[in-house]
């Protein structure tokens, strides 16, 4: 992955990414608007094995959720996400992440 690429997705990641799961597994999330699209397609690119659902629409929003847990997970994002200080950079980022790799022995 070029470093411009590795830029991008982890910009994605802290500004828009959710950390957490769903009791079993652990999982990164990005939901935004559907106009969005293309980035989602960079995301699926950048993060072989991610996954993208809907479009939805919901209470007047139209919008994507692109997923990813499990190997693609483990060996594409904790690695980089590992290697930054998140600490310095979002002190929220870095409790969820914290919170996310606890609570799933990450």
């Amino acid at each position: 992955m070029s470093t411009f690429d590795q830029g991008l997705l982890l910009g994605v990641l802290i500004g828009e990414g959710h950390f957490g799961g769903d009791g079993k597994q652990p999982h990164v999330t990005v939901r935004m608007h559907t106009r969005h699209a293309r980035l989602f397609d960079t995301l699926l690119r950048l993060c072989p094995g991610s996954r993208l659902y809907g479009p939805y629409h919901h209470g007047g929003r139209h919008y994507y959720q692109w997923m990813v847990r499990g190997e693609p997970l483990r060996a594409t994002l904790i690695p980089m996400l590992d290697a930054l200080d998140l600490e310095t950079l979002d002190d929220h980022v870095h409790e969820r992440y914290t919170e996310m790799k606890t609570r799933y022995g990450l």
